[in-house]
């Protein structure tokens, strides 16, 4: 059994089998994953918004999805991981609060769904299984053995993508 590693809020990080890495409370924030079966490496980003164009000094590139994706993709290639094999899943990008109207505040959790298909198509990796929206919050483990996506919510079946 391997190491279990925790990515946080805003964080990023890549593992290797046996390791599984983990994330707690996505909630409009995206767990997104990359992950190359035959190096059995794994990465996971827990990006909180989309788009770090509209921020000036971005310390904090695991933050968005834009800046966060592109670095995982890197740190994967790095540790050995080959592009061309890489798939993507997502879970979280949840609606968690009510809001009248189209407020682009809202909807966070959908822009943040929509950051991760728009930088994945641009990288030219599948995105192979995915677990958004709706309106709850997740925690979510990647097995690095096994590239399977386990996702846990409260009062919901464990759920494997």
């Amino acid at each position: 059994m391997g190491s279990v590693i925790k990515v946080g809020m805003a964080d990023l990080n890549i593992a290797k089998a046996p390791d599984i890495l983990t994330t707690l409370g996505l909630g409009s924030c995206i767990g997104l994953t990359l992950y190359d079966p035959a190096a059995k490496i794994g990465g996971m980003v827990h990006y909180m918004l989309p788009d770090s164009t509209k921020l000036k000094n971005n310390t904090n590139i695991a933050k968005f999805g834009d800046t966060g994706i592109k670095e995982l993709y890197h740190r994967m290639i790095a540790a050995g991981a080959n592009p061309h094999r890489m798939v993507a899943k997502i879970a979280g990008g949840a609606c968690m609060f009510e809001v009248s109207g189209l407020s682009a505040v809202g909807n966070v959790g959908g822009r943040n769904t929509e950051e991760a298909k728009i930088m994945l198509a641009e990288l030219k990796i599948p995105l192979v299984a995915e677990d958004t929206g709706l309106n709850y919050g997740r925690t979510v483990e990647l097995d690095c053995s096994t590239g399977a996506y386990t996702i846990k919510a409260v009062g919901k079946d464990i759920k494997v993508i």
